[in-house]
């Protein structure tokens, strides 16, 4: 398996606000006008956008929430968690290829939700590619603060605590 600096010089990824390394492949040349989006967004989106993102050991996708649905989908390296904040409970999703554990190669995290994500504890890192629909825009993003998490979310401090 190559190390993670290979991928990170080779597709020549930048360190990501929320935590790990990422470089923008594509961002629609269209857009939708403002009226034809939901009331939270404020002007119009590129139909769609998409990143390759690389999540090393040591990082993490710090708990964040944007706009729009986001499609993962898993490149190499090892298996990524997702942890996604609900009312009803914390939602976990594995993303990666060991299908008889449980991973999928694609998980969906819909738009608005509070989520993070780390590398399962064996792993060395993980190369993903990501894509937003309408498209991402940096004013959508939204970084967690921890005590207000903890205030919505009383059952998963934990995991808050982890990835703030």
């Amino acid at each position: 398996m190559r190390p993670p600096e290979y991928w990170i010089n080779y597709l020549n990824l930048k360190p990501h606000p929320e935590g790990g390394f990422y470089r923008e492949t594509y961002r629609a040349a269209e857009e939708i006008a403002a009226h034809g989006l939901p009331d939270r967004f404020d002007n119009a989106r590129n139909f769609a956008t998409a990143i390759h993102f690389l999540l090393r050991a040591e990082d993490k996708s710090r708990i964040h929430r944007i706009k729009s649905d986001e499609l993962w989908h898993f490149h190499a390296g090892d298996t990524l968690k997702l942890y996604v904040l609900t009312p009803h409970g914390l939602i976990t999703h594995r993303l990666g290829t060991n299908l008889e554990q449980g991973d999928q190669p694609q998980v969906t995290i819909p738009a608005n939700h509070w989520f993070g994500a780390m590398v399962m504890e064996y792993g060395h890192y993980t190369l993903s590619s990501c894509t937003v629909a309408p498209g991402f825009d940096f004013k959508d993003f939204e970084l967690g603060d921890r005590n207000k998490l903890n205030q919505e979310f009383p059952s998963q401090v934990e995991i808050i605590r982890r990835l703030t």
